[in-house]
């Protein structure tokens, strides 16, 4: 039984790759040069459009882990990625066109693939995986929306940073829900005084954004105004709107503060929250260097910077079903739009797919990745019903189930967590043959 796969980039690759890999025949799809993008510039498979680096290799980090996790999994990817790598310290980086190049080899050589350069704009007969990107066409997502609903497709990514809980200046920042609604410990809060509020609206006003390409902007600030922007329209806006102080009392000070950032809690186990409102198109240094300014986050540590871009996406933990499948269906989406961020990520997102796809053929049990490991954690954040206002995330500590012990030591703590989620990849592999093959 053939398999159809939708989309060259970094997830379809891999998924397509790994199925050839297991004997199973595949037309891969891809809609260039016959279409292109705004943001592509050649036809080879798994261009990377934006940078070359795909992050740190230390497994005490999320990517640095997801990547001994790939080659654990047996990614073709990553063997490419390696076999490509320019110096650039402790990150992956590699020679984007030799990297593409590899893949597209890897690709055109394999006789199991059958290559078709021209859009889809319906969905397929399954099984097949729709791995079409962010970028996807106008027509495909359509078919997506028409077969979902519109009202569970995103056409764009608002996202508001988070902030590693630990990193939380606790003395300056309080717990409370404004009027004593909810739970008291729903929302931490950021109190400002005046002359902290205007020092802080001065640089926020004053920091450098991101560029946005035209293809990006149509509707995007229309929808979801960034902080900054807000900011713009007058001296007290965010006083008033996202940073209004009604309903709260600085317990360190006994009175209501001039302005509050509140953060609400990321995940049930309350290690990472997220700044409410703060949807930005600011830069990352910049995000670090202006959001350092809110009381209580002198030294906050980002799992994830905010973003603003278009971004095709599903809401996946709530019409997905197993293995990001469309419910009822033999059609299994992968990559960025399934709302898994990040090059390295879309790697794993195909990788998964094509053990989802081969074992739905096969009738065999669908792979359950250990949620202790770094795609594991992703795929488990990306299908928990419980996420409210879903956007798209890239492994990260956040994710993480925590560990049985707190350990006080950030570096010891994450080395535990590397060493928990690699034991957890390895007796994955060693428990299904039927997936792998025998090691």
């Amino acid at each position: 039984m053939g398999v159809t796969v939708v989309g060259g980039g970094l997830a379809g690759s891999e998924c397509a790759l790994q199925l050839a890999s297991r004997g199973i025949s595949v037309d891969l799809y891809e809609q260039r040069p016959a279409r292109t993008s705004p943001a592509h510039k050649t036809d080879l498979f798994a261009e990377l459009v934006c940078s070359n680096s795909l992050k740190s290799t230390k497994t005490e980090s999320a990517a640095g882990m997801l990547k001994e996790e790939l080659a654990l999994y047996g990614s073709k990817l990553i063997g490419c990625a390696f076999a490509t790598r320019v110096a650039a310290g402790g990150a992956l980086a590699v020679n984007r066109d030799l990297f593409a190049q590899a893949v597209t080899e890897a690709i055109e050589k394999e006789p199991l693939i059958t290559i078709h350069r021209t859009e889809v704009t319906e969905l397929p007969e399954g099984p097949a995986v729709i791995a079409a990107g962010p970028l996807c066409s106008d027509a495909l997502f359509s078919s997506l929306c028409t077969r979902l609903g519109e009202e569970h497709l995103s056409f764009f990514d608002a996202a508001a940073p988070i902030v590693d809980a630990e990193t939380i200046n606790m003395e300056r920042a309080f717990r409370a829900s404004r009027y004593g609604d909810g739970e008291v410990g729903d929302y931490l809060n950021c109190p400002m005084e005046r002359d902290e509020y205007e020092a802080f609206i001065k640089e926020l006003t004053a920091a450098e954004r991101v560029i946005v390409h035209d293809f990006e902007s149509k509707d995007l600030f229309q929808a979801c105004q960034p902080v900054e922007e807000v900011a713009r329209t007058g001296f007290m806006s965010l006083a008033y709107g996202a940073l209004k102080p009604v309903g709260l009392v600085n317990p360190h000070t006994g009175r209501r503060p001039f302005a509050v950032v509140q953060l609400r809690a990321e995940n049930a186990e309350g290690s990472a929250y997220n700044l409410v409102g703060f949807q930005t198109n600011l830069t990352f240094s910049e995000q670090a260097r202006v959001f350092r300014m809110i009381p209580g986050l002198e030294h906050a540590e980002f799992f994830r910077y905010g973003v603003m871009h278009r971004n095709s996406f599903v809401d996946s933990p709530h019409v997905l079903s197993q293995g990001f499948s469309i419910p009822g269906t033999d059609i299994f989406l992968a990559g960025q739009i399934t709302g898994t961020e990040g090059y390295v990520e879309a790697i794993a997102s195909g990788l998964y797919a094509a053990l989802n796809v081969y074992a739905r053929i096969n009738g065999l049990e669908p792979p359950a990745l250990p949620p202790t490991t770094a795609f594991g954690s992703l795929v488990a954040y990306a299908s928990n019903p419980a996420c409210k206002d879903y956007q798209p995330m890239h492994v990260n500590f956040g994710v993480f189930p925590p560990l049985e012990e707190h350990i006080r030591s950030k570096a010891n703590r994450k080395a535990a967590y590397a060493v928990r989620g690699i034991t957890d990849a390895k007796r994955f592999v060693a428990d299904r043959p039927d997936l792998f093959g025998e090691r």
